[in-house]
């Protein structure tokens, strides 16, 4: 691993996976503060203030707006990345933010709830483009080319195995959330007159990626294979590789480029009636739309909302949200380290029952509270469960699985698939929840007990176990 690889896969996971991991927990802290604005707005407006129903409604659309605005991104990250190349296309996304900081800085002063909701809206779309997308922009620096056939032509680059790589991704948006958990804190930026400063924090890291990412070269892949610049991929491999004899890496993209020459892509609508993968096709959806519906969005989202059901005292609350955010990384560092280990079906069954369970747990500790006190602390233990489940199973697999179920040919398609109910799910969690909650009380959790509980139970019987198996051998005991 050369300085040039670890610089670069540092650089783009930092304005990419990290800042998605921000964007997901940045609005958890302010929430009362952006409410209280979003109302005092309406007052000024209209004259009267905004009813509990239509400020749940509106502060809601504002936390699940980013996830819309990734769905649009993921779908354009294709056409991005093969007119620009992954640098180009990171950089455009940059501007984005860039955009978007701006919405949410100045939305106070000029009194303005729409501005905050069209900045998180361009900051889905970045994520979109950058981290969750169908062949996501910012991949092709984390993983490796694998020599067998499940993974070959994956669209890879020279750094870490594909399951390692996506692992990586995972920790990268745990330290995003992180962040945002520290600097949410009371003595930093959550408080009143500076939390549109802290939703345009977003800046810093994509100012940082904007100006140091020129300073790399372009993927060798992308140089080689679609554009046909062999001069171009040889100097970017000799600076990656920090070595000047790449002529056997430079075969191999070639060899690698007259196979993808004679695969015709299937398009989505082709691999939805394609009888042949039908049960893959649907894993895939099961597995991506169960990773969301988990309640692990509700968790990020709202977790100082859940703390203060719980019947945590509020000064305690930023604090023990802090922890779970350190934990998580630990979860997610475990999960990188073990994922090619133990195989994915362990992990992801693990994973999710023990999301399910921790589930079960916050009901039952949320009912029992008032005549047990310390049942406060098992909702906190739930949580906790919730996150380090989901870090150390579903969080790095789905990606990884969509790779191994599929050929080349169908690959594409099928991160289309998987990425659009991702965050559809995703902004249906953030969007619905807090109605949930209203209406369901402590019962709500039980929705997210069942779905990961039937998730587990679809991957027991029906997903195998893809580690270190080619297509044919995964297509033969799916038959």
């Amino acid at each position: 691993l050369t300085f040039p690889l670890l610089s670069v896969t540092l650089l783009v996971s930092f304005g990419s996976s990290m800042l998605y991991g921000y964007n997901l927990a940045v609005v958890n802290s302010p929430a009362v503060y952006i409410k209280a604005f979003y109302n005092a707005t309406w007052s000024r407006r209209y004259g009267h203030g905004l009813a509990p129903g239509p400020l749940t409604l509106l502060y809601s659309l504002t936390v699940s707006i980013f996830a819309l605005g990734g769905l649009v991104g993921s779908l354009l990250v294709g056409v991005l990345v093969e007119r620009y190349g992954r640098n180009g296309a990171l950089s455009r996304s940059a501007l984005l933010v860039l955009l978007a900081g701006g919405f949410m800085g100045f939305s106070r002063e000029l009194e303005s709830p729409e501005m905050v909701i069209i900045g998180r809206s361009i900051t889905g779309l970045h994520s979109g483009r950058c981290c969750l997308g169908c062949g996501a922009v910012h991949s092709p620096f984390l993983v490796a080319r694998s020599p067998t056939a499940h993974s070959q032509g994956a669209g890879e680059d020279f750094i870490f195995p594909m399951a390692t790589g996506s692992a990586v991704e995972v920790i990268f948006i745990c330290l995003g959330i992180f962040f945002a958990q520290v600097l949410g804190l009371p003595e930093l930026l959550g408080k009143d007159r500076f939390w549109p400063l802290f939703l345009s924090v977003v800046v810093v890291p994509t100012s940082l990626q904007l100006l140091l990412l020129h300073c790399f070269p372009e993927s060798p892949r992308y140089l080689l294979i679609e554009r046909n610049d062999v001069c171009g991929a040889t100097k970017a491999l000799r600076r990656f590789l920090g070595t000047p004899d790449v002529q056997d890496v430079i075969e191999e993209m070639k060899e690698e480029q007259r196979s993808l020459s004679s695969v015709e892509m299937v398009s989505v609508w082709q691999l939805l009636r394609d009888c042949s993968v039908r049960w893959q096709t649907l894993s895939v959806a099961v597995v991506n739309a169960g990773m969301q519906l988990s309640g692990i969005d509700a968790i990020w989202f709202y977790t100082n909302t859940i703390f203060e059901n719980a019947g945590i005292p509020a000064s305690q609350i930023p604090y023990t949200t802090v922890g779970t955010g350190a934990i998580e990384i630990v979860a997610g560092l475990i999960g990188c380290f073990t994922i090619e280990k133990l195989g994915r079906r362990p992990l992801i069954i693990t994973g999710f029952c023990a999301m399910g369970i921790c589930s079960a747990g916050i009901t039952a500790s949320l009912l029992l509270q008032t005549t047990l006190p310390w049942m406060r602390y098992i909702s906190v233990a739930c949580v906790v469960g919730i996150i380090a489940g989901f870090c150390m199973g579903p969080a790095g697999v789905p990606f990884l699985m969509t790779a191994e179920l599929f050929t080349q040919s169908h690959r594409p398609a099928a991160y289309i698939v998987g990425g659009f109910l991702s965050w559809l799910c995703n902004f249906t969690v953030g969007f619905v929840f807090p109605f949930l909650q209203m209406s369901a009380g402590a019962f709500c959790y039980l929705v997210f007990c069942g779905i990961c509980l039937l998730v587990a139970l679809y991957v027991y019987f029906i997903i195998p176990e893809t580690k270190n198996k080619t297509f044919m051998e995964i297509s033969h005991i799916f038959a």
